[in-house]
């Protein structure tokens, strides 16, 4: 996003942790309704165009939000897109990613509430790697000629009573409401989001067989230290790496697995 849209998001996250610091708002439901606008915003073309257009003021905007999502949403949805359309947007889409991006934290401000997020957390990335890891799954989850009833059903039949409630709901909004992403990007998003909810890092650790508990606290500890900030790791076990670890965080990759020196070696030798 550029300038603009990243100030009103900024804001209207600032506006989001107020409300849901509050007791009297159900964070999980609020979500629910900003996914529901979610939808109305990407469907209805020309009404994002109307609510982010700069030369209508921010009041009549707010107005005619207000008045669409009346008796449609709690009063803490439509405030809340009242105040994000009253911003500048550097174009229509952003507000839409903007309100998308608000449902997901609403969603896991209530899995941290209830004390759920790290296990919300780790269901998304092994969520991810099953999908990665097989081509059936991801052609059904993304299948364009599947309803979204029929999406949703199979979502709880992968899902449903195996994770958390909120892991089933952000994943099938994901699949439900692609707009136009991969799946595996959708569900990295999903994964910064959760540790930003934190204010954590995420590194993707990768070994040849499962770290002790005695090592996951070196190496996080060690990660922190690194990178100035709190580690979350999210560990994968692939055999072909042989020895040692890869760290990923970010674009950043720590290798110091057996096969990586084996192929650095290979190729000095070829040089």
């Amino acid at each position: 996003m550029n300038g603009a849209s990243r100030e009103a998001l900024a804001a209207a996250r600032e506006r989001l942790d107020a409300l849901t610091d509050s007791p009297s708002v159900d964070a999980a439901k609020l979500a629910d309704e900003l996914a529901a606008v979610t939808a109305l915003l990407h469907r209805e073309v020309s009404l994002r165009r109307v609510l982010t257009d700069p030369a209508q003021p921010g009041e009549a905007k707010a107005g005619l939000a207000r008045r669409l999502l009346s008796g449609q949403v709690g009063e803490a949805a439509a405030d809340l897109v009242s105040g994000m359309v009253r911003s500048r947007w550097s174009q229509p889409r952003d507000l839409v990613d903007s309100v998308e991006e608000l449902s997901a934290l609403a969603e896991l401000t209530a899995a941290q509430q209830s004390g759920a997020l790290d296990n919300v957390e780790d269901e998304l990335f092994r969520f991810g790697r099953i999908v990665e890891s097989s081509t059936e799954l991801r052609a059904a989850l993304t299948d364009r000629s599947a309803t979204v009833t029929a999406k949703t059903a199979l979502v709880q039949s992968l899902l449903g009573g195996r994770a958390n409630p909120a892991t089933e709901r952000l994943v099938a909004r994901l699949v439900t409401q692609p707009r136009g992403r991969s799946l595996e990007a959708g569900l990295g998003t999903l994964s910064r989001l959760a540790a930003a909810r934190r204010d954590r890092m995420v590194a993707v650790v990768t070994s040849a067989v499962p770290l002790t508990d005695g090592q996951k606290q070196r190496l996080g500890a060690a990660l922190a230290k690194l990178y100035g900030r709190p580690m979350h790791l999210n560990l994968d076990v692939d055999p072909e790496v042989l020895g040692g670890i890869s760290v990923r965080v970010g674009d950043e990759v720590i290798n110091g697995t057996v096969a990586a020196r084996l192929e650095e070696a290979e190729r000095r030798l070829a040089g």
